[in-house]
């Protein structure tokens, strides 16, 4: 499992973040209104940056930045404790200085974090080995197998509904970063009528389309 005890599973930076673009842009279609997604993506966050924000209402977040110089992985579960930051962040790279230690990191908070650069791979600072910091639950829906989301989706916001189970070959279609159609889309919710609220959806995080 992908944890920061082994975050060998975990994708390079450019597949990780097409995968948050798919996972914002699955959301956005499962749940027009923005209030119940659980990821959203955000293509102009900064200069230069790009966001992927879950949050699960009930106090758990995780951001992902995307730089030029590659992406870093802010996780906070209220659950667990927070270690000293200067510990799990030894060795960060100092352009991800701002966003782990200002806003919003800095109110959210840090149970862990992780960092990817192209000639390093995916680094933590010092991690107990012994230790559960709670990363393994925020970091498996990044495992790149499109039935990890439908089995999370079907349960979050099919479960008491009338629509029909999502299909793992139709989750599959965003995951290989297949514009975004109305057909697709409908195979995954036939509840959807408003394209253009879509379309600047699919603009907000980047994913292609054909809306």
């Amino acid at each position: 499992m992908i944890s920061t005890h082994d975050p060998s599973g975990l994708p390079a930076a450019a597949d990780l973040q097409r995968l948050a673009q798919a996972l914002a842009m699955l959301d956005a279609i499962n749940s027009p209104d923005p209030e119940y997604r659980y990821y959203t993506y955000n293509a102009a966050w900064s200069e230069g940056e790009q966001l992927l924000e879950m949050n699960d209402g009930e106090g758990d977040q995780m951001l992902v930045l995307f730089r030029p110089e590659g992406c870093c992985i802010n996780g906070f579960l209220a659950g667990y404790d927070q270690p000293e930051k200067t510990s799990i962040t030894r060795g960060l790279p100092a352009a991800f200085d701002e966003f782990i230690f200002g806003e919003p990191v800095q109110s959210i908070g840090t149970t862990f974090c992780l960092w990817y650069t192209p000639a390093h791979g995916w680094q933590t600072g010092l991690v107990d080995q012994d230790d559960d910091d709670g990363s393994e639950d925020l970091l498996a829906i990044f495992d790149q197998d499109p039935e990890t989301y439908a089995d999370w989706a079907n349960g979050y916001y099919l479960d008491e509904t009338e629509r029909e189970p999502l299909e793992t070959e139709d989750v599959a279609r965003f995951y290989q970063y297949e514009p975004l159609s109305q057909a697709t889309a409908h195979a995954l919710n036939t509840d959807l009528s408003d394209w253009a609220q879509l379309a600047a959806e699919a603009e907000i995080i980047g994913y292609p389309h054909e809306l």
